[in-house]
């Protein structure tokens, strides 16, 4: 962290650590809009600068996707009635 002029404190970023989502996609060999959906989603951390939205590489590089579709419905135990 380093400190600026009117006192308050910064965080240092690495700009090595995070990519654009154009890059983030020729990495996952999707398109952008596909990449831009995720992150509206919340599938990723992201860190907007300028105007500019930028995601973290390792996050992009390990990232899973989910099946499609709906989630799987809960089977439901029938108990017998002891009385």
């Amino acid at each position: 962290m380093s400190t600026d002029k009117s006192g308050s404190q910064q965080e240092k970023i690495d700009v090595s650590e995070w990519i654009s989502q154009a890059a983030a996609a020729k990495l996952r060999s999707v398109s952008r809009q596909a990449i831009a959906r995720l992150v509206v989603k919340g599938r990723f951390k992201t860190l907007s600068i300028g105007g500019k939205t930028l995601l973290n590489r390792e996050e992009v590089e390990r990232f899973q996707p989910k099946p499609p579709g709906p989630p799987p419905r809960r089977k439901v135990v029938k108990r017998k009635n002891s009385r």
